[in-house]
């Protein structure tokens, strides 16, 4: 406890603050890809930090779905093109999570949608996914927004923001044909990204982040 505490004194005086939270990637069951977009998060945290004047540890963590460490992080997000199962245990302690004031972001990173809705069911049996107008607030922070921007092409559909809201909160937010993970990753990832599209899809990530800290 002595050496934390003349380390957190030392960092004072030269003007050092420690991270004060973590985000975290969901790792989940099933078969799913949940390891995917590799750079993603590490470069939404270097961007919230830089333009919210967050105070994000850097490096980005892995949690899974029934793990009590789940409540030290205030943003989790999933991802994933393939199969997802939560177990009961694993569905109650999200919901427990989401409930006591944790949010999740799940980005549809193609394919995952007919998977992520049954067990979202589970989560919350009395909640449907809602579609969030243009003038939500979400879209209305740092950044505005008119709705979900488009960030990859898959099917030729708009993108779509989805919310599961628990007594008046936004829980989960759900972003559908649009691939927003993808555009936080490094420049150059994927065929055809430029920087603006990419800069559109960090300042999405950072409405997100902000509502998510401040709701």
């Amino acid at each position: 406890m002595k050496r934390l505490a003349t380390l957190v004194l030392l960092f004072s005086l030269f003007g050092f603050q420690p991270p004060s939270y973590k985000m975290a990637k969901v790792k989940y069951n099933g078969g799913g890809d949940w390891y995917g977009d590799r750079t993603a998060l590490p470069n939404l945290i270097k961007y919230c930090n830089k333009n919210l004047g967050t105070n994000f540890d850097s490096e980005e963590s892995i949690v899974e779905a029934g793990s009590t460490e789940i409540f030290n992080y205030p943003f989790i997000f999933l991802t994933g093109h393939g199969n997802i199962i939560f177990s009961d245990q694993e569905a109650a302690n999200v919901r427990k999570y989401l409930t006591a004031g944790g949010f999740l972001h799940i980005d549809d990173n193609y394919g995952l949608d007919k998977f992520i809705r049954p067990q979202m069911k589970k989560v919350f049996p009395e909640l449907e996914f809602v579609e969030l107008p243009p003038d939500h607030p979400l879209y209305n922070q740092k950044y505005k927004f008119n709705g979900l921007p488009k960030i990859h092409e898959h099917d030729g559909k708009r993108p779509q923001g989805f919310a599961l809201i628990f007594k008046g909160r936004v829980v989960c937010f759900y972003s559908f044909e649009c691939d927003l993970g993808n555009g936080w990753e490094d420049l150059g990832t994927y065929s055809g990204d430029t920087e603006e599209t990419r800069q559109k899809a960090l300042k999405m990530g950072a409405n997100l982040v902000q509502y998510a800290m401040t709701q």
